[in-house]
C-alpha cells in the first residue's frame, strides 16, 4: 500500500532525532541472528517523547481508518506492538488485546490476552516489520481465535522481497507509515548520513546476507 510521503518523512525524521532508528554503515551492528547489518530499529523509544508518541498514534489510527475502515478490535503483537495497539485501540474507542510469541507455559497457557469474539474483523498493530515471521505468526493465533484479520499496520518496514512475499501468500494487506528507502532519503536530507554511504545502504536491503558477510 502506497503512504503518504508528507508523514512518511516527517516519521522517519522522528526515529532518526530520537534514535529509534540508528545507521551505521561503516560501523554495522550485530542482529541476534548473528548477521550484521548498518540499521539498528527500536521504535519503542518513542513512547518515551510525548509528542512523537501522539503523532504516531494519530498516524496510525488515519491509516486504519483509510485502509482498513477501522474493524472491530485493535489487536497488538508483543512486545513492540503492545503499548503502540493501546495507543491506537484508545485513540479509535475500540477493544484491544495482544498476541504474545508463543503460549504461556503456565496458567491458562494463553496465546492471546484479552478477548477475541469470533468472527471480530481485527487490525494488527506492529511497531517494526522485518522478516514478518513474528508478524505473521501473530496473525495465525488471531486467526485460530476466531478473529478475521483486515489487515496490519506498522511504523516501519525495512522494505525486504522476502518479507512482501509471506505477506501476499497470507493474504494480509500491510500498511506502514515509513518505510528504509523514505528512511535512507531523509537520513541524507537531514545529514544523518553522507551520500556515498547511500549505496552500501542500498545493496544491504537488497540482500542483507551478502552484504553481511563482506563485512567480516
Amino acid at each position: 500500500m502506497s503512504v503518504n510521503k508528507d508523514s512518511a518523512l516527517k516519521v522517519a525524521e522522528f526515529l532518526l532525532q530520537v534514535k529509534a532508528v540508528k545507521l551505521q554503515p561503516n560501523k554495522p551492528f550485530t542482529w541476534a541472528s548473528g548477521l550484521r547489518s548498518p540499521i539498528y530499529c527500536d521504535n519503542r523509544v518513542t513512547l518515551s517523547y510525548p509528542h512523537i508518541r501522539t503523532f504516531i498514534r494519530q498516524e496510525l489510527s488515519k491509516v486504519i481508518a483509510q485502509e482498513f475502515a477501522k474493524g472491530d478490535i485493535i489487536v497488538g503483537v508483543a512486545t513492540g506492538g503492545i503499548a503502540q495497539g493501546v495507543l491506537v485501540a484508545e485513540e479509535l474507542g475500540l477493544p484491544f488485546a495482544y498476541v504474545r510469541p508463543e503460549p504461556k507455559s503456565h496458567g491458562m497457557g494463553n496465546q492471546v490476552e484479552g478477548v477475541i469474539e469470533p468472527g471480530q474483523s481485527v487490525i494488527v498493530v506492529e511497531d517494526l516489520v522485518s522478516t514478518g515471521k513474528s508478524s505473521l505468526n501473530a496473525v495465525d493465533a488471531i486467526t485460530a481465535a476466531g478473529g478475521v484479520v483486515k489487515g496490519m499496520v506498522a511504523i516501519f518496514t525495512y522494505g525486504f522481497e522476502d518479507a512482501a512475499k509471506k505477506f501476499k501468500d497470507k493474504n494480509v494487506n500491510l500498511a506502514t507509515l515509513t518505510n528504509y528507502d523514505i528512511l535512507i532519503e531523509q537520513a541524507v536530507a537531514s545529514n544523518y548520513v553522507s551520500e556515498k554511504d547511500l549505496g552500501s545502504l542500498r545493496e544491504w536491503r537488497v540482500d542483507p546476507k551478502s552484504w553481511s558477510e563482506k563485512q567480516a
